[in-house]
């Protein structure tokens, strides 16, 4: 017998999909896996860009456009099939609802970010966020999936039945796209300056990512220590104005190189203020590399082959910056540090998911 799930694929749709849209992308790729029995359904607005295209299963689209459809989800299942055993939000934008008389109802929470940073967030983000959470507390039919055993007790703490939460790992295992030779890699780094070590930060340049504070610590560990080269930054641009000093902004590159950077880089930094999951220092783990991270990023929370520092201390950072350089970096101590996060496979990650939905 078949099972349908329908899920929301509408982040796909948006300029930035960041690591929501990594998610969607992973957990497609991971029910995929898992082999005969199921029915992948996505669901989302008119249209169909090409990463939605790329995801080789059947879209219902609806009339509406991407802001309608999020407004009205909350209301009304637009797009749901309505022979779907399970409909599950990958985001609180929804839908929230349809599917059969006994259909299992999911949303993914991936953070609280909008109260944990609000300077970092619009006035209007905020309240739609926040209004959303509100919605999911009265949502008593909804089964609220986490990436984070941290954010699941805060839930608890605000007033989520924890008989609602579940825990679902996300996975690093991006077998669709294979890094960029290495001399391509170098090439790339050559036209804009840089040769030899360098020192690597993926994600979007926004204040809450904590970019500046970073680009100041870099400045000083390299002070101290030669080899950590250059401070290399890739991703998009996001809200709010970052002062980038003498880093070398790449802008968003490609999956292909980004995962070469990856594996090239002499060290990987990711030191957000406050962060839902963290995505960049388990991709860089997976590829091998020594990895810098703040102690409140949930994805190395426990994990001994990383570096832990303070985000607010310059000092810390720059200090955790000359001390990663003193582990290993020979295919041993890679493969150690690929092997922390050997569990986090889209396949695990949907598994999870099916799991939170008997």
């Amino acid at each position: 017998m078949t099972r349908r799930i329908a899920l929301s694929v509408d982040q796909l749709y948006r300029p930035q999909p960041g690591g929501i849209g990594s998610y969607v992308r992973g957990l497609v790729e991971g029910l995929l896996t898992v082999g005969e029995g199921l029915e992948i359904v996505g669901v989302g607005p008119r249209s169909q860009p090409a990463a939605v295209r790329e995801l080789g299963i059947h879209i219902v689209t609806t009339p509406l456009s991407l802001r309608l459809l999020t407004q009205w989800w909350p209301r009304y299942p637009f797009g749901v099939p309505r022979d779907a055993d399970v409909v599950h939000a990958t985001s609180v934008a929804g839908p929230f609802g349809g599917g059969l008389q006994n259909a299992v109802h999911s949303v993914t929470m991936h953070d609280l970010l909008w109260r944990d940073e609000p300077d970092s967030s619009t006035p209007n983000g905020i309240r739609f966020h926040e209004s959303r959470l509100q919605f999911l507390l009265r949502a008593e039919h909804l089964r609220i999936i986490t990436t984070s055993p941290r954010l699941g007790v805060r839930l608890f703490q605000i007033g989520i039945d924890p008989d609602r939460i579940r825990f679902a790992r996300l996975g690093v295992d991006d077998t669709s796209v294979a890094a960029e030779e290495p001399e391509h890699v170098r090439v790339a780094l050559w036209d804009r300056g840089v040769q030899g070590p360098f020192t690597f930060y993926a994600g979007t340049r926004e204040p809450r990512k904590n970019v500046e504070r970073l680009v100041r610590a870099h400045r000083d560990a390299r002070h101290a220590n030669a080899d950590l080269g250059p401070l290399v930054l890739a991703g998009p641009s996001g809200w709010g104005q970052v002062d980038t000093g003498d880093a070398v902004v790449l802008g968003l590159v490609d999956r292909s190189l980004l995962l070469g950077l990856y594996r090239d880089a002499t060290v990987c930094a990711y030191v957000p203020r406050a962060e839902g999951w963290g995505l960049p220092p388990v991709e860089a783990l997976h590829a091998g590399s020594r990895v810098v991270a703040s102690r409140n990023c949930p994805s190395v929370e426990g994990n001994a082959e990383v570096v832990l520092v303070d985000p607010l201390d310059e000092g810390s950072i720059a200090e955790g910056l000359v001390r990663v350089l003193e582990l290993g970096d020979d295919p041993l101590s890679r493969e150690q540090r690929r092997a922390s996060v050997a569990d986090m496979t889209w396949h695990n990650c949907a598994l999870d998911h099916l799991k939170a939905w008997l």
